[in-house]
C-alpha cells in the first residue's frame, strides 16, 4: 500500500511514558496546524477495543500464548482497515501507541512463539502499512513496572493488568527484543531514554519528530 500521509508509532516497556509523550506530541502537532489522528493498539476502533478488554483483562491470564497472538492480529487487522488506513490516505499524520513491533517484543521475545509466525500474521494484518518513524522509549522494566503500578491503582476504570502481572524476566526480554529491533532499523527507530521528566523526554522526542515529517504535510495539513 502507498500512503501520502505520515505514521509515527511510539513503542516501549509498561511504565516508559510513551502514553504521555504521544498524547504531548499529538497536541503540539494540533497546535502547528498539523491533522493527526491519535489512536492505540490494541484497540483503535469499537471492534478491537473489545478485544482489547480480553486481552488486557487480569482474569485472562490462562490465555494461550498462540490465542494472544491472535487476537492481536485480528484486533490489528480491524483498526489498520478501519482507522489507520484511511488516515494515511488522506493525508494525515497517524500517532499509534503501539504498533507491529509490540507484537515482536512481547509475543516473540516474551512469550517465545516463533519469530516467523508472528510476522506472515503481521503481514496480513498489516496489510502493506508499516510505520515511518518509531520512537522508543526505553526504560528498566524494573521502574517502569513500579510506575505502571501505581497508574493501575490510581484509576477507577477497569484494571488492564494482565501484562504487568508477568514476572520482570518477562519485560526484561521485551525490553531487549525493542533494543534489537532498534538496532536493526535505525533509519526507523529512534531511541529515547525514559529516565529523565516528561519535559526532557518530550523535548528530545518533539525536536527530532517534527523535522521528521514531509515538509508537504506540514505545509497542507
Amino acid at each position: 500500500m502507498i500512503h501520502v500521509g505520515f505514521f509515527i508509532s511510539f513503542e516501549g516497556v509498561e511504565g516508559c511514558g510513551k502514553t504521555t509523550q504521544i498524547k504531548l506530541l499529538s497536541e503540539l502537532l494540533a497546535a502547528r496546524g498539523i491533522t493527526t489522528v491519535l489512536t492505540r493498539e490494541p484497540g483503535g476502533c469499537p471492534i478491537a477495543d473489545k478485544i482489547r478488554t480480553i486481552l488486557l483483562d487480569a482474569e485472562n491470564r490462562a490465555l494461550s500464548p498462540l490465542a494472544e497472538l491472535m487476537l492481536y492480529a485480528a484486533a490489528r487487522t480491524q483498526h489498520v482497515t478501519e482507522v489507520i488506513s484511511p488516515a494515511l490516505t488522506a493525508g494525515k499524520v497517524v500517532l499509534c501507541d503501539r504498533f507491529c513491533d509490540a507484537t515482536v517484543a512481547y509475543q516473540s521475545f516474551g512469550r517465545g512463539i516463533d519469530r516467523s509466525v508472528i510476522d506472515n500474521l503481521n503481514k496480513h494484518a498489516c496489510q502493506g502499512v508499516s510505520p515511518d518513524l518509531t520512537v522508543l522509549v526505553d526504560c528498566d522494566p524494573a521502574v517502569g513496572l513500579e510506575r505502571a503500578r501505581m497508574r493501575i491503582e490510581a484509576t477507577s476504570g477497569p484494571r488492564e493488568e494482565r501484562f504487568e502481572l508477568e514476572t520482570l524476566a518477562f519485560h526484561q526480554r521485551v525490553r531487549s527484543g525493542y533494543q534489537q529491533l532498534a538496532a536493526q532499523e535505525p533509519d526507523r527507530f529512534m531511541v529515547v531514554s525514559g529516565s529523565g521528566s516528561i519535559e526532557e523526554i518530550f523535548s528530545t522526542i518533539s525536536s527530532q519528530v517534527v523535522v521528521r515529517i514531509p515538509e508537504v504535510l506540514r505545509a497542507i495539513c
